[in-house]
């Protein structure tokens, strides 16, 4: 079974092989997303991320409660370098919202009796079974590949400056993150590989060590002087790839 639709400004694509898997578990996957994307985007002003933010609700419902419980602790994590309450902006917390709510809906996949699927979100990747070859995007060259991955049971999230230009902002600094070209984390979770992929990127070339020393994460960088940085248990397919990133 395969489905593709536009949800919180990306395609999420996902793929059942599993025999028989009842379409109806696909369609709760998308209906929670899109829920997601009505309650938690800071760029729907009735949401309740915007809502918060004005002060028109005092509390916060469980779940983002459960999100911002999450954007403190990686604030914590970075010194600051990881903030979705930049000073002249609004709350926006969407650089967990995105990994915390695919891995939600991988969970419900899952529930429902699926064991080998693949749910991709942007680039960013759950993949339960498998093997699973995932490529990551050259920072440089939108029809190359910087690596390939091997992923069985695990999560892949990449953060870089190739869609959205210098959107990551240091929040020590208040000016955009340069350090970095592009930083691929993998996890047991979609939601800790890409939060730590984004708060890793925020702390520029430091972050790299950091998000390796995140203990089941593994790392794949390439940084602004074109330099490719990996942690050793990182799960690459092969090594002709990823020599690509330095040229």
């Amino acid at each position: 079974m395969r489905r593709v639709e536009h949800v919180m400004g990306f395609p999420v694509s996902v793929r059942v092989d599993d025999e028989g898997f009842p379409e109806a578990a696909v369609d709760g996957l998308f209906v929670w997303l899109h829920e997601v994307d009505a309650r938690f985007s800071p760029f729907r002003p009735d949401s309740e991320v915007s809502r918060l933010d004005r002060g028109e609700v005092s509390e916060p419902g469980p779940a983002l409660r459960e999100v911002l419980d999450l954007c403190e602790e990686y604030r914590v994590a970075t010194g600051g370098a990881f903030d979705v309450r930049l000073p002249g902006r609004g709350l926006d917390p969407c650089a967990v919202v995105k990994g915390w709510s695919v891995q939600k809906g991988a969970e419900l996949l899952a529930a429902a009796g699926a064991r080998r699927f693949c749910l991709n979100a942007g680039g960013d990747v759950v993949a339960a079974g498998g093997p699973w070859r995932v490529g990551v995007r050259h920072p440089e060259h939108a029809d190359r590949l910087c690596t390939v991955l091997d992923l069985t049971d695990r999560a892949v999230a990449t953060s870089a400056r190739y869609e959205r230009g210098d959107h990551i902002i240091d929040g020590r600094t208040g000016h955009p993150a340069t350090g970095l070209l592009s930083l691929t984390v993998v996890a047991p979770t979609l939601t800790e590989a890409d939060t730590v992929a984004t708060a890793a990127f925020a702390m520029g070339a430091e972050g790299v060590a950091w998000a390796a020393a995140r203990e089941n994460c593994e790392v794949f960088a390439v940084d602004a002087g074109r330099r490719v940085l990996r942690s050793p248990g990182f799960p690459s397919a092969g090594e002709r790839t990823a020599s690509k990133a330095a040229g």
